[in-house]
């Protein structure tokens, strides 16, 4: 049967979709999912402004610093797939307030360290906690609001703290580190999982699959090792370049290890990823606009941090600034984004977005060394972020659309470990032009050009895809 993501109507009365009251009780679950949300997107920028003052403190070395965000980034991407579809079958509320649980006392850990090791274990902890928490949360709130407005609504909300939770982590821990220490950034980790903690047990509904497969423990292992090559190797490549050894080797391993997985599961009667979920149009080039929004986005504030402090001057406050304007317009784009998505459908809204989102990307072409240009950066990454909202709930509807509540684990899983490889892959891939050219503006104009033009090739090609699409299953 098909699935088309594009109807505006209600599937009972085909009625328009307006905006869906939530009961209180509603409102509660959603709050306790999304502020378990927050807390992980907030966890992987808040701590970039304070690693200086960190490393001194600690005793680590410069590059060693690189670990203070990789020790996080590889359990976080590695496992997600894997804990996606073990809260499939065991679980999704137990394996959430596990996770909740472990990223609380992982925050506790990273706050009180005294040591580097100490610190890294804190961090890797808290990775391990966060791939918990982010597909069983998302398969939550996906199995608690049902397909339509509510779900739209759901993950519009959610949506807009995810994108909000990175730009707040950038500007807040700044402030924190100044104010505070460098600890307090984990210490507000700590008191965000004591917060939700209590609420969740009472709210959260049980949910699984009714059915009790064994796991498929060979794809788990490829799947997940191929993961945490690549995250290391993406991760690594950032700070040193592809020209390292540990950068080649685990490169080479990871796309091994993914391609073995995929012949595994083609194998295996009881697969962790369903084949035949890959090839619905709707999840494949759902996860294609998705992986792009997210690398692409990520590599423009890495750039752009870049260009208001080296080339305009700008302070580490001044810069926040910038991006405090575009959180506050990526908050209105998540309340507009389900009446847009129930006007259009969440295909015309996903094209329609990356579309804007690299239009408006281009127009940063313009930048130049003189200090005017702040005002243009200021709208036109504002402006792209709320395109980039817009791609981000459209494509996680588009690729959760129509999958039957059993699976939503591990559709959720796909959304989420494409929103974790793509923030990882992009500033290694595009950002290095910026950091290794000997004029960095020039360096900056080469990667806000190319950025610009991955997303406008991936609107046309999502576009053709999903239309070709509409009337399969």
């Amino acid at each position: 049967m098909a699935i088309d993501t594009t109807t505006p109507t209600t599937p009972s009365t085909g009625a328009t979709l307006d905006t869906p009251r939530l009961s209180t009780r509603d409102k509660l679950v959603l709050f306790v999912l999304c502020a378990a949300q927050f807390m992980v997107a907030l966890d992987f920028s808040v701590l970039n402004v304070a690693l200086p003052r960190l490393g001194g403190d600690l005793g680590m070395s410069r590059s060693a610093l690189q670990w203070a965000v990789t020790a996080f980034a590889l359990p976080s991407g590695g496992f997600l797939l894997l804990f996606g579809r073990i809260g499939d079958l065991y679980g999704r509320r137990r394996l959430f307030l596990s996770g909740l649980a472990l990223f609380g006392a992982a925050s506790l850990l990273a706050t009180l360290a005294w040591d580097p090791a100490s610190f890294l274990t804190g961090r890797a902890l808290q990775g391990l906690g966060a791939a918990a928490i982010v597909p069983t949360g998302m398969s939550l709130l996906t199995t608690t609001f049902p397909e339509g407005p509510a779900r739209d609504r759901a993950l519009g909300i959610s949506g807009t703290l995810l994108s909000l939770g990175f730009t707040v982590g950038m500007v807040a821990g700044g402030v924190l580190t100044d104010a505070l220490g460098w600890r307090s950034t984990m210490a507000l980790l700590s008191v965000f999982a004591l917060i939700v903690l209590p609420l969740a047990p009472g709210l959260l509904p049980e949910s699984r699959t009714p059915q009790r497969p064994r796991l498929d423990i060979p794809g788990a292992i490829t799947v997940t090792t191929g993961l945490l090559c690549l995250i290391y190797a993406l991760s690594t490549a950032a700070d040193h370049g592809f020209g390292r050894a540990d950068v080649l080797t685990t490169l080479v391993a990871g796309l091994l290890l993914l391609t073995a997985f995929i012949l595994v599961e083609s194998r295996t009667a009881t697969p962790l990823v369903s084949l035949p979920m890959l090839r619905r149009r709707t999840v494949a080039w759902g996860n294609v606009g998705g992986l792009v929004t997210f690398s692409m986005m990520s590599t423009v504030v890495f750039v752009l941090t870049l260009y208001l402090q080296e080339i305009l001057r700008l302070s580490a406050f001044e810069t926040g600034l910038v991006f405090g304007v575009q959180g506050v317009l990526s908050a209105v784009a998540g309340s507009l984004a389900p009446k847009v998505i129930g006007r259009f459908g969440a295909r015309r809204t996903l094209v329609g977005s990356l579309t804007g989102q690299g239009a408006l990307i281009a127009t940063l072409l313009l930048l130049n060394s003189h200090i005017w240009s702040v005002w243009l950066a200021t709208a036109a990454v504002s402006l792209a972020s709320m395109c980039h909202l817009g791609a981000i709930i459209s494509y996680g509807l588009t690729v959760t659309s129509g999958v039957p509540n059993e699976e939503q684990g591990l559709a959720t899983g796909l959304v989420t470990s494409t929103q974790q490889v793509g923030i990882t892959v992009g500033i290694p891939l595009l950002g290095v032009l910026a950091t290794t050219s000997h004029d960095l503006l020039a360096g900056v104009h080469t990667v806000l050009a190319l950025d610009a033009g991955v997303v406008l090739v991936t609107a046309a090609l999502v576009g053709l895809g999903l239309r070709q699409g509409r009337g399969r299953s």
